[in-house]
């Protein structure tokens, strides 16, 4: 059965930066559509970040574009998000996620049907 472990969540400062890795145990992993949400206390699950399985293509979320970076290592089975200059408002659980099925870069959590256990990101301001 395919896995989504995330990692390299933490405590940071306003301003900050962090790498966060998701590896997969999947042997097709370079065929899936990956993405990031996050969820932070009495919220909805949000849509981060999307990227294809070739890496050619990515999407952000309005509110992240131009400080978190999408890619991923199809040899290594690792997607990451590069978390720059971070505010208060991303402080939030991240959660990798998986598309098997379509290569469109789906904001709607509903169409992955794969799911890491999350990793809690915390910005201090």
């Amino acid at each position: 059965q395919v896995q989504l472990v995330e990692s390299g969540g933490g405590l940071v400062q306003a301003g900050g930066s962090l790498r966060l890795s998701c590896a997969t145990s999947g042997r097709a992993f370079s065929s899936y559509t990956m993405a990031w949400f996050r969820q932070s206390p009495r919220k909805e699950r949000e849509f981060v970040a999307a990227i294809a399985s070739s890496a050619g293509r990515t999407a952000y979320a309005d509110s992240v574009k131009g400080r978190f970076t999408i890619s991923r290592d199809n040899g290594a089975n690792i997607v990451y998000l590069e978390l720059n200059n971070l505010e208060a408002e991303d402080t939030a659980v991240y959660y990798c996620a998986a598309n098997q099925v379509t290569t469109y870069l789906r904001t709607n959590p509903a169409y992955y049907n794969l799911w890491g256990q999350g990793t809690q990101v915390t910005v201090s301001s």
